[in-house]
């Protein structure tokens, strides 16, 4: 993966007026936190920082905050976006060491859906947990915890301990094998399910009614004869 490299200012004026005026000059206002240094007001250019969020790699990840020739290592915790037009309006970035063991969510990914043949059955894939929440090497963070359906059968719950984790990575939730997703039956597979069930009894009653009623076919009647 390609390093990030996010080139900011440090902005001057702070608060509502400084953030708007941030944003009318291009860029995108933010916080620098963390560590045993105060709290920083910066900005970074917005084409720049779009272009960074495109990538997938921002969020979550470990980048590298450039302030003329310093560099800090950063984990991007939060981007807030305009509701309307998907503009990124403000971002949290929080220092950290490289080396340093942090605690991050990060999100879980299912492949192979159609390689499982529960899928084929009628089945749902109900997600109970969408991230987790782990403790990792801030230099090690995972792109994503990988779940394989293949092989999974109808009823199956699908739990922490079924994910292979990377080496370095632990769960925060250590006292439970905590469910990530279940394969369920839907509720379309059920009432389709029930329609051929009465839609066979109905013909099972219509053809025992038709025979008390001697009201045979005559395919089947030149068979009785046959056989007698």
């Amino acid at each position: 993966m390609a390093e990030i490299i996010l080139n900011v200012d440090v902005r001057e004026n702070t608060g509502t007026g400084g953030a708007r005026a941030a944003r009318r000059a291009g860029s995108v206002p933010g916080i620098l936190y963390g560590g045993d240094k105060a709290p920083v007001a910066i900005s970074v250019n917005e084409k720049d920082f779009r272009k960074s969020l495109y990538t997938g790699k921002l969020l979550g990840h470990l980048v590298t905050l450039k302030y003329g020739d310093e560099t800090q290592p950063v984990i991007a915790r939060d981007v807030q976006f305009d509701p309307v037009s998907d503009r990124p309006l403000h971002f949290d970035l929080m220092r950290v060491d490289a080396k340093q063991t942090i605690t991050i969510e990060v999100p879980v990914h299912f492949i192979n859906q159609d390689q499982c043949a529960a899928f084929r059955q009628g089945g749902t894939l109900e997600i109970v947990r969408h991230t987790v929440e782990i403790s990792v090497q801030a230099d090690h963070i995972p792109e994503d915890l990988v779940v394989d359906l293949k092989g999974h059968k109808l009823g199956d719950s699908i739990r922490i301990s079924d994910i292979k984790l990377p080496k370095g990575v632990e769960p925060t939730i250590s006292d439970r094998d905590f469910m990530i997703a279940s394969i369920k039956v839907s509720s379309a597979a059920i009432a389709i399910d029930q329609i051929e069930e009465a839609i066979a009894e109905e013909q099972a009653e219509a053809e025992a009614a038709a025979v008390e009623a001697g009201d045979v076919p005559a395919t089947e009647q030149d068979e009785d004869a046959t056989e007698a």
